[in-house]
């Protein structure tokens, strides 16, 4: 591996808002925001929005996400009586 070619790998802290969750992993991640883990140290935390704990696929419950106005963007294009019966 070369000398000062790579990104930092360090600690991070991931946290999912929405289920309440967080997890201690290695990552080139970087915030200005931290916190104080359960070992007592102080880490870098990355908040997301969806992790295992929230993600339809690993909790088997339907979740609408429409962050970016794609349910209104459809109807805007298509019209809400687009489909045929």
């Amino acid at each position: 591996m070369q000398q000062d070619k790579h990104p930092d790998y360090h600690p991070v802290v991931f946290r999912d808002r929405a289920a309440g969750y967080a997890f201690l992993t290695r990552s080139t991640a970087s915030s200005d925001e931290t916190i104080e883990w359960d070992d007592g140290e102080t880490y870098p935390v990355v908040d997301v929005e969806i992790s295992s704990e929230s993600h339809p696929f690993y909790t088997g419950k339907a979740r609408t996400v429409d962050t970016e106005g794609r349910v209104a963007r459809f109807e805007r294009r298509y019209g809400e009586g687009s489909a045929k019966a």
